[in-house]
């Protein structure tokens, strides 16, 4: 039995009883399984009588063990008999318990957050461009020459974007320092792999050559110790490499494809290129309607849920990281930064995935949207091959919370499709034709500045929804 008292913010206070014959069952219990806890002369341990350890201890004595085991199912049966949401632990305090009247007890909570859709069937998207050109199958083609490329030695000096194998051994101050040795490393000059400097040094150098480099790590260097100080480099290069890409002809088309000759190499990859374009722009249509329905959606977002968006974003990272065997505190370190920092970097975007999420889900509950029988088993079927799992194994192993995430993936998707069908396409607008460049001078020649790329962000796992134990958690999942 409960009863409910909203709070500000979409919070809300429940008074839950748990009545005297649960509570003796409760006590019971906790009494079983920590009987073996108490030595009292006269009794084997373990063997001493419930009513002999509450005489010499007090009545209260399995109070506390009995609560936390009984707590989480009245409160989940609370969630379940006034209809609501929990996206947050809740704050718990004992009001009162007794063996006669049982337990009394109030949990604050975090409410999963109302919606008012505004609208999100018939939304106006500019149709992006989807033109596959005969210069995207070139570019096509000279990226699979790249991967076919080989590397063959030369007899002369290091030039910009030769392949060098080289062992180097570096010092600040005639002291070695960790990381600065190595032997038969590859690098390739004009890459911008080494410290500014080292490469342009190694111009002009032949096989077999070696001489000291010196350069200066940069102020900003990751190591601390290194950084903003001047390091000699003896290096001795032991080869010179280029780059022999394929000719591109039959032969080549032949040797990376199921084709005869070039023109129908290239007419496949044009075909290929044409359906990822087409795709692309499905996505882009997707992604701009549900954005737009975000943004007319009227909703209080709770901080609990962009922190545990947030978090999950670093578990990505890290997921991520390790698959190329790096350890995150590696990573922390190398780039000076803390995982708080990166939660706190990530707020605004977990925040506006959150919001989708919120979004498509009150849509689907606006339509009516559900998962039937047959689209359970073909989701179930789909997450299988995905994962790699054995399908007749993970069917068998469903739980009902497993059942309830594959049907709340399946009608979100339907959510998703329905907003993005409806859309009403207009045409793009005509960008400003660029100025031309003014003439520069040498003396006063501009040099371009180097954008920073930002990280991809990936699928993350599925979630099981939960409301037992550690207070309920409404299933988040981003929009596929």
């Amino acid at each position: 039995m409960a009863t409910v008292e909203k709070l500000e913010n979409n919070r809300a206070k429940l008074t839950v009883t748990i009545d005297a014959e649960t509570f003796e069952k409760g006590l019971n219990q906790a009494y079983l399984k920590t009987r073996n806890q108490y030595n009292i002369p006269g009794f084997r341990k373990g063997k001493v009588p419930r009513k002999v350890i509450e005489n010499m201890f007090g009545e209260v004595v399995f109070y506390e063990e009995a609560f936390n085991n009984l707590w989480a199912d009245a409160y989940d049966a609370a969630l379940t008999e006034n209809d609501l949401v929990a996206v947050d632990q809740p704050s718990l305090d004992l009001v009162s318990a007794n063996k006669e009247e049982g337990v009394v007890f109030t949990a604050e909570v975090q409410l999963y957050p109302e919606v008012k859709l505004g609208q999100y069937k018939g939304i106006e998207v500019e149709e992006p461009e989807y033109t596959v050109t005969d210069a995207d199958v070139e570019a096509q083609l000279a990226a699979e020459q790249d991967k076919n490329a080989r590397f063959v030695d030369v007899d002369r000096a290091v030039e910009n974007d030769d392949r060098v194998i080289l062992d180097y051994s570096g010092s600040v101050d005639g002291v070695k320092f960790d990381g600065g040795t190595a032997e038969d490393q590859t690098l390739v000059i004009g890459s911008g792999t080494f410290i500014p400097g080292f490469e342009e040094q190694m111009v002009g150098m032949k096989a077999g050559e070696e001489k000291d480099i010196t350069v200066t790590f940069p102020a900003e260097y990751h190591a601390e110790d290194l950084a903003g100080k001047e390091a000699v480099f003896h290096v001795a290069v032991k080869q010179i490499q280029v780059k022999e890409v394929p000719a591109l002809d039959d032969e080549f088309a032949k040797d990376i494809s199921a084709f005869d000759t070039l023109d129908e190499l290239k007419a496949d990859l044009k075909e290929k290129l044409t359906e990822a374009a087409l795709e692309n722009r499905r996505v882009i249509i997707e992604n701009e309607a549900l954005k737009a329905a975000a943004r007319n959606a009227e909703v209080e977002i709770p901080e609990c849920m962009i922190d545990r968006q947030a978090s999950y974003m670093v578990q990505d990272i890290a997921y991520r990281l390790a698959m190329s065997g790096m350890k995150m505190e590696d990573y922390l370190k190398y780039t000076g930064t803390t995982v708080e920092q990166m939660k706190a970097s990530f707020h605004d975007e977990a925040k506006d995935r959150v919001l989708l999420q919120i979004v498509i889900s009150a849509v689907s509950k606006a339509e009516g949207l559900t998962c039937s029988e047959e689209e359970l088993a073909a989701a179930a079927a789909e997450y299988a091959e995905q994962n790699g799992l054995v399908e007749a194994e993970f069917v068998k192993g469903l739980t009902e919370d497993d059942k309830e995430f594959l049907k709340e993936r399946t009608v979100n998707r339907k959510a998703v499709k329905l907003i993005a069908e409806s859309v009403t396409l207009k045409p793009a607008e005509k960008k400003e034709e660029a100025k031309p460049a003014k003439k520069t001078t040498r003396k006063k020649a501009a040099e371009k500045a180097e954008a920073a790329e930002a990280p991809a962000e990936g699928e993350e796992k599925p979630k099981k929804k939960t409301t037992r134990k550690k207070a309920a958690e409404k299933t988040e999942e981003a929009a596929e």
